[in-house]
Parts: C-alpha cells; structure tokens; sequence
C-alpha cells in the first residue's frame, strides 16, 4: 500500500501563488506516477496535472497550463504543485493521487492511491 498525505492549501486572494506537497510512504516502489486532482462544491473531482515518477513527463489539464507547475522530488518521495495566478475558479479541495500505471491518465477510478485533500479558496 502507498499512502498520500497533502500539505500547503489555504486561503489566498486572486492573482496569488501556493505551493502544494504530497509526501508518499509505504510502497513508493510501487509509483510509476502521481498527480493532483480537485472537486469544487457541487462538482466532479477533477484532473489537474500529473507527472512521470521515474522520468521526465508532466501533464496539465487546458485550464491549468501556463499557471501551474507539478514537480517531484524523488529522493524525498514527494510531489509538488506550484500554483500561479490564482482565480476564484480554481478554488476547491485538491487531491494528491498515485497510480501503478501510466501519467497521462485523467479519470478519476483508473487511480490507485488517494491523499485526504487540502482545501484551496481563492478569494476575489
């Protein structure tokens, strides 16, 4: 089993930056990558970004390219999501996930690991 834990959400007005971790444990042999996902209120979780585990490859969902930025860390086993220009819009619980297979995987089920969530509120 390989267990996700978040860190780093808050409250931060419109225009500004956080940056999210996720440290993995467990059977971290088992990633072969990780990404972010978030659910607003009343809406579907959905994918973010995701990144390779052991090489070079990121993925970024349209909405998200250009402001944010997934990098990883191996020898600590975490991940990060440095988040840009922030809008009311990207307000939500984001979601560090794992998964045995490939990166550029956006569907929620095909996911194997899940972090709790850590709230991130842009305010206008």
């Amino acid at each position: 089993q390989v267990k996700l834990e978040e860190s780093g959400g808050g409250l931060v007005q419109a225009g500004g930056s956080l940056r999210l971790s996720c440290a993995a444990s467990g059977r971290t042999e088992d990633l072969n990558a990780m990404g972010w996902f978030r659910q607003a209120p009343g809406s579907e979780r959905e994918f973010v970004a995701s990144i390779r585990w052991g090489r070079d490859g990121t993925f970024y969902t349209d909405s998200v390219r250009g402001r944010f930025t997934i990098f990883r860390d191996n020898t600590k086993n975490t991940m990060f999501l440095q988040m840009n220009s922030l809008t009311p819009e990207d307000t939500a619980v984001y979601y560090c996930a794992g998964r045995m297979g490939g990166a550029r995987q956006t569907v929620v089920d095909m996911w194997d690991y899940w972090g709790q969530g850590t709230q991130v509120t842009v305010s206008p």
